[in-house]
């Protein structure tokens, strides 16, 4: 598979999955629980503009990799105008 990545994550937070085939849309839950973990503010910002939001708040929920602080405060976040700030 020769498909661009979308620029999304850094591909070391993915370091167990081949790459060549990983598929985004289909992984998403993946993606995002590894943003929500440990993505810096622009790894945050491209996963916001690149997932539906219904995407990223129902993998919030599903999600048994976060803590109720980590949910609590992505939630927090995603609401918040620090997000888009600067």
């Amino acid at each position: 598979m020769n498909k661009e990545r979308p620029h999304i994550i850094n591909t070391a937070l993915l370091w167990e999955y081949d790459l060549d085939t990983f598929n985004y849309d289909k992984s998403f839950k993946i993606v995002i629980e590894r943003v929500l973990q440990m993505g810096n503010l622009e790894e945050w910002r491209n996963m916001v503009n690149y997932y539906s939001r219904e995407q990223i708040l129902a993998t919030i929920e599903w999600s048994a990799q976060l803590d109720k602080r980590d949910k609590d405060f992505s939630k927090f976040f995603l609401n918040s105008g620090f997000l888009h700030a600067a």
